[in-house]
């Protein structure tokens, strides 16, 4: 009998600890759960011919940047080991990435192993962005005797965040805005502005008075 009551008051103490939440503590309303940027990076090597990259090696670029899905926050670049540089293949890439709504990148990454002789490699370098740790709940809503915030605030924001920012990178340090045109940031607004309705011209006014059209 001894034995079966002290087992019950250790479950006792077991639930109304369980009902006092746990250890976590964060009083302040900074979330401890942050988005974690991680940037992969991928190479692609295109054999040169005098300086030049020929079309065959053009349709193999193409094709590679294709299935990568290229977009806006990847960063590509060129590794060129020539000590003459291959000014020509460089253009073509350079017309290529542009084609797709993107520019070269000077900042060039550590790579895997040595480029081919004769050969470029185009290096793409993509970031992605998480929140680890999320959702948690680890911490009890019942009774918060610390005033703390809940281990699972701010997840969905910053998981929110992490998931429509369009280069993740920018979470770690917010672009520049050297070189800034207004005239880029407003030109989709004064296109709607300025540009006459497709219909203009085309549109019967009818008269509400004598119901018939004019």
């Amino acid at each position: 009998m001894k034995k079966i009551a002290t087992w019950t008051v250790l479950a006792l103490a077991t639930t109304i600890a369980g009902c006092t939440g746990t250890a976590h503590t964060n009083a302040s309303l900074d979330s401890v759960h942050q988005p974690l940027v991680r940037n992969s990076i991928y190479q692609f090597d295109v054999a040169t011919s005098g300086g030049e990259l020929p079309p065959s090696e053009q349709g193999r670029l193409q094709g590679w940047l294709d299935a990568m899905g290229v977009r806006y926050g990847d960063r590509i670049a060129v590794e060129d080991p020539s000590p003459y540089g291959s000014g020509n293949a460089q253009a073509t890439i350079r017309s290529m990435v542009e084609r797709r709504g993107l520019l070269l990148s000077d900042a060039l990454p550590v790579t895997t192993g040595a480029v081919p002789e004769g050969s470029v490699r185009v290096v793409v370098t993509r970031a992605s962005a998480h929140v680890p740790g999320c959702p948690d709940w680890a911490s009890k809503s019942s009774i918060n005797f610390t005033n703390s915030t809940s281990s699972n605030y701010g997840c969905a924001t910053n998981s929110n965040l992490a998931a429509m920012v369009a280069d993740p990178n920018d979470l770690i340090k917010g672009s520049s805005d050297a070189g800034y045109d207004p005239s880029t940031a407003t030109r989709a607004i004064k296109t709607y502005r300025e540009k006459p309705p497709t219909g203009a011209g085309a549109l019967k006014q009818n008269s509400t008075s004598e119901g018939g059209s004019q």
